[in-house]
């Protein structure tokens, strides 16, 4: 069921599990420091189920005073494994019985050498990540550098492959270089961060060697290429934190550290990295921060007046729940310095709102969580461009590009299926879009990548949402235009002013990025798409116009061609009249349609020839789930009415039964209507099969 791996380097299996553990970018402070997750009189059933927390589990049954053998029997672990973690667990309650100030430095190195964070340190024993690193400091304890012997000792080996222990007396080389730009990598693979931000940072390597500087890449992720140690100067597998990331930089003596290019993980760091006196390239921390901070951010559009949906910070329940009667449900809830929409969610009702509320407080714990009112049936825009610094001093935009959301909003624009150049976006619109990205580009004092979020609705314009960084769109329009933004990006970021050719943006073909799903791994995950992100990859796909650049990206995503048979199960009348007449058209060119009750009357007095297939009842013989589960179809189209549980169970039952059984599946309104459009009018014969050069040679 997993999308990704993170890989950690000790010389003790101690050092490596903690280090693994804090990568994995869970909550988890290591080993051990983690909020107690289970009661004792369930940890043995714990013990014998193997889920992604029995590791947890493990170790609270030694704290409680399990015995090795004991849990051996339950785990089958091996008890070399076992006895490691038994001494994580006896170096924590050493630490817990000291005194605050009085860590002596022998129990200190020792923790250390087991993989223990400062930070984790510090919250044993009652005292902040800064004092612990003071006081080892003081001590005499710092990690040393080692290399990875690629040869295995076979013959002499002097790699740049790295990474940093407190097991060991000296550097295996000297890596400090006063020219050294260090990158922060993205980290794992996972729901809301894949390959895309592994390419901004290549790219950014692969121009900063070309300028002559001197690339230290930090990562832990063994399946990017960011982490092949051909592809920078010095590569550091090691922890994205603030503990190494200052290690690092001490220890390359960094003119600055590039944050922008690895997604969020790096981007949190920003304020934390400002205070400890690293110098952070580009944009300046305290301008990441007024965009990632909900609150603040608002209060700038404010200030600005930029519209934007009506919002509040929310401080306790009572006051989110005024807001919301105050301006109505739908209401969207959004913790700051997330990624992929984590903890974020579409509340129709009190119950709702009060059950999200809590999980973005667990999720964004340091921050505020914004309550916004939620706009309905709104396009959503993505600007995302390089702004530089002008000869006067301000900001002002180098190169964008404008794309538009096949879906509404309320879908996570990781999960959006994007069109560049967008097709159905209003010229004046995008005027208004480009008006206001200036103003806060030039508020923010921009110097390097950024993403903007806009919705329009009605000819009303809103920013939903402001990224300091590369996002992960970044890719797919630098392939469209031809245009590497990252290498842009990168110039600026280091002082440069480049010219960029303005007739980039002058495009006879239409470029469109697909999502990549995984629900046919994520057993009993209902497969609909929301405002939290859950799509594990994606495609981009460049065709003579919309239709066929559409096609051709769900044809690479799993969509199979030719579609014969469909079912069909819509819920908003709405969705019903849009896709009526695309309908009638593929009826007409001999597909034969299925559908459940409501949508078959429907069409069925609209003239559609239809069958009718039963929902799962008492006494009913063939159903909508046995069609689905025989394979009796090529493609569902399954659209929920609303949030009904009635709604949801027996529409849930369909996509899943559609997932189990690896058959297309759409639950969106916008894509089903302009699939069976496209499928309406192209067919696979009529796809073309062209190279990149060839849709961009000659303009």
């Amino acid at each position: 069921k997993s999308v990704g791996e993170v890989m950690a380097i000790g010389r003790t299996f101690e050092e490596a599990i903690q280090k693994a553990l804090r990568m994995l970018e869970i909550g988890a402070r290591g080993l051990v420091g983690n909020p107690d997750f289970f009661d004792p009189g369930d940890i043995e059933e714990e013990l014998r189920k193997p889920t992604e927390r029995r590791i947890f589990a493990v170790v609270e049954a030694i704290a409680y005073g399990m015995s090795v053998e004991r849990v051996h029997e339950l785990t089958h672990i091996d008890e070399w494994f076992l006895y490691k973690i038994a001494r994580v667990v006896e170096t924590t309650e050493r630490l817990k019985a000291q005194e605050t100030i009085a860590v002596p430095a022998d129990l200190l190195r020792q923790a250390k050498q087991a993989g223990f964070s400062d930070e984790q340190i510090g919250h044993l024993t009652e005292q902040s990540a800064d004092d612990v690193r003071r006081l080892r400091k003081k001590h005499g304890i710092e990690p040393i550098v080692r290399q990875i012997d690629t040869l295995a000792a076979e013959y002499p080996a002097r790699t740049n492959y790295l990474y940093l222990t407190y097991n060991g007396v000296e550097n295996d080389l000297d890596v400090a270089d006063d020219n050294t730009v260090i990158i922060l990598g993205s980290g794992a693979y996972r729901i809301g961060c894949s390959v895309e931000f592994d390419w901004c940072c290549v790219n950014a390597g692969m121009t900063l060697r070309q300028m002559g500087y001197r690339t230290v890449m930090l990562n832990y992720n063994p399946e990017t290429v960011s982490t092949d140690y051909d592809e920078f100067d010095v590569l550091f597998f090691d922890e994205i934190s603030l503990e190494t990331v200052r290690d690092v930089y001490e220890k390359t003596a960094a003119m600055g550290v590039i944050i922008s290019m690895g997604g969020q993980i790096p981007n949190n760091l920003a304020l934390k990295l400002d205070h400890a006196g690293i110098n952070v390239l580009g944009t300046s921390p305290s301008n990441i921060d007024r965009a990632e901070n909900r609150h603040l951010f608002s209060s700038l559009l404010d200030e600005l007046d930029i519209d934007q949906p009506e919002w509040t910070e929310a401080r306790s329940v009572a006051e989110a729940r005024a807001f919301a009667n105050a301006v109505g449900y739908p209401v969207l809830i959004r913790p700051s310095y997330v990624l992929s929409g984590a903890a974020m969610a579409v509340a129709v009702n009190d119950e709702q709102l009060e059950r999200y509320l809590q999980v973005a407080a667990d999720v964004s714990a340091e921050h505020p969580t914004v309550v916004s009112k939620f706009v309905e049936n709104a396009k959503e825009i993505e600007f995302d461009g390089v702004a530089m610094e002008t000869d006067g001093g301000g900001s002002e935009i180098v190169i964008y590009a404008i794309s538009e959301h096949v879906e509404n909003a309320g879908v996570h624009s990781g999960d959006a299926t994007l069109v560049f150049p967008p097709q159905r976006t209003y010229l004046e619109t995008i005027r208004r879009i480009r008006r206001i990205a200036r103003k806060i580009v030039t508020r923010l004092d921009i110097r390097g990548p950024f993403n903007i979020q806009f919705i329009a609705k009605d000819n009303a314009i809103k920013v939903i949402e402001c990224n300091l960084r590369a996002s992960r769109s970044f890719p797919f329009v630098s392939k469209i235009l031809k245009q590497n933004l990252i290498d842009i990006a990168t110039r600026v970021i280091m002082g440069e002013q480049p010219e960029v050719d303005k007739t980039a943006f002058e495009l006879n073909y239409v470029g469109v990025k697909a999502s990549q799903f995984s629900f046919t791994r994520l057993e009993g995950a209902d497969p609909t798409l929301g405002v939290e992100m859950s799509s594990t990859g994606e495609v981009g796909c460049i065709g003579d116009d919309f239709n066929e650049a559409f096609l051709k990206s769900l044809l690479s995503v799993g969509y199979r061609l030719p579609v014969k048979r469909i079912l069909l199960s819509i819920g908003p009348m709405k969705a019903k009249a849009e896709l009526l007449e695309p309908i009638r058209r593929l009826a007409g060119r001999g597909v034969e349609l299925y559908a459940t009750e409501g949508t078959a009357r429907f069409l069925g007095d609209a003239g559609v020839k239809v069958t009718e297939l039963k929902w799962p009842r008492e006494g009913a013989e063939s159903t909508v789930i046995d069609t689905v589960r025989a394979r009796g179809v090529d493609l569902v189209v399954n659209i929920p009415q609303d949030d009904r549980a009635g709604e949801l169970t027996t529409g849930y039952m369909v996509r899943r039964t559609a997932a189990d059984h690896s058959i297309p599946l759409i639950t969106n309104r916008q894509i089903a209507v302009r699939f069976v459009d496209a499928l309406a009018v192209l067919d696979e014969n009529r796809i073309a099969v062209k190279s990149w050069n060839e849709y961009t040679k000659g303009w």
